[in-house]
């Protein structure tokens, strides 16, 4: 199992589910019934790497709370068990995105010719600037 599974199960272990009227389709019902799901999960009980939650944090952005909790609300279906089934899975999907480490950037390498063409470009346009404004009659 690896970090990621391991910390998707503690997660969903962990997480509170409240539910609550949710608004759009539904007629009448939907003032009746409270389908809409809001997950709470304390990051900071989940003791991720810094790295990880780092890119959990940035990933998040607004739905994490200043004490460190994520708060997802799902309202899409008309059932409680779809939304509860697509706020775990939206939290599911968060948490492995933040275990994928970015891809290290690798520097292009410009040869001679275009180093002297882009150079060359600029130049130009340097100079169509440097025409332009007042003309001395």
């Amino acid at each position: 199992m690896s970090d990621a599974d391991e910390t998707v199960a503690r997660a969903l272990s962990l997480v509170e589910e409240s539910f609550i009227a949710a608004s759009g389709p539904g007629g009448q019902n939907v003032n009746k019934v409270a389908t809409a799901v809001q997950l709470r999960l304390n990051v900071f009980a989940l003791r991720l790497q810094p790295q990880v939650f780092t890119r959990l944090k940035s990933l998040t952005g607004s739905r994490m709370t200043s004490g460190g909790e994520i708060v997802l609300t799902a309202r899409r279906f008309r059932t409680q068990e779809a939304n509860r089934a697509d706020a775990r899975e939206r939290l599911t999907e968060l948490i492995r995105k933040a275990h994928e480490s970015p891809r290290k950037r690798a520097k292009t390498r410009l040869n001679r010719i275009n180093k002297e063409a882009r150079i060359k470009a600029k130049k130009s346009r340097g100079t169509v600037k440097a025409n332009r404004g007042k003309i001395d009659w």
